[in-house]
C-alpha cells in the first residue's frame, strides 16, 4: 500500500488501510491489480476521475491546422510551409491548405487551382485528400 504522501507502507491489512484512508478523509483506491497482490493507494477518487477524464479527453481531439497561400508565394516559403505540414501529419494532425485571392489575383484562379494540385501532389504519399473545393480553393489532407 502506498499512504497519501507517497509512502510506501508494505502489505497492510485492508481493513487497517481503510482506517488509515478514513482518518486522512481519502480513499483507498486499487492502482494495480496484477500479480497475486494488489497495489493500493490513497489518495482522493474524485480528483484522480477527474484527471483521467481530462488526459483522455485531450488526446481524443484531432487538430486541424491551417496553411494559407496567396497565389505568387516563392518556392522557398511553399517549400517551407508543405515541410511543416508534412511534420504535422506525421504527427497525426490534419491539415487544411486555403490559397487566398485579393482584387486583381482573382483573374488567375487557373493558377490557384494548379497550386491546390501541386500541394497534393507534394503531400500525397503522407497524407491522403479529405476534401478539394476548387470553388473557394481549400484543399483538407488527414494523415494516411
Amino acid at each position: 500500500m502506498i499512504d497519501h504522501e507517497n509512502n510506501n507502507r508494505g502489505l497492510i491489512d485492508t481493513y487497517e488501510a481503510l482506517q488509515l484512508a478514513e482518518s486522512v478523509e481519502l480513499d483507498l483506491v486499487v492502482v494495480s491489480q496484477n500479480g497475486d497482490i494488489p497495489v493500493a493507494k490513497i489518495l482522493n477518487y474524485g480528483k484522480l476521475q477527474y484527471q483521467k477524464k481530462k488526459r483522455q479527453g485531450q488526446s481524443a481531439r484531432p487538430t486541424v491546422k491551417e496553411v494559407r497561400f496567396r497565389p505568387n508565394v516563392g518556392t522557398g516559403d511553399y517549400n517551407l510551409r508543405i515541410n511543416q505540414a508534412l511534420q504535422w501529419l506525421n504527427k497525426g494532425d490534419s491539415v487544411k491548405f486555403a490559397i487566398r485571392l485579393r482584387g486583381r489575383e482573382n483573374q488567375y484562379r487557373q493558377q490557384a487551382g494548379e497550386m491546390l494540385d501541386r500541394i497534393v501532389a507534394d503531400i500525397g504519399q503522407v497524407g491522403k485528400v479529405q476534401s478539394l473545393d476548387r470553388r473557394s480553393l481549400i484543399v483538407q489532407i488527414m494523415p494516411a
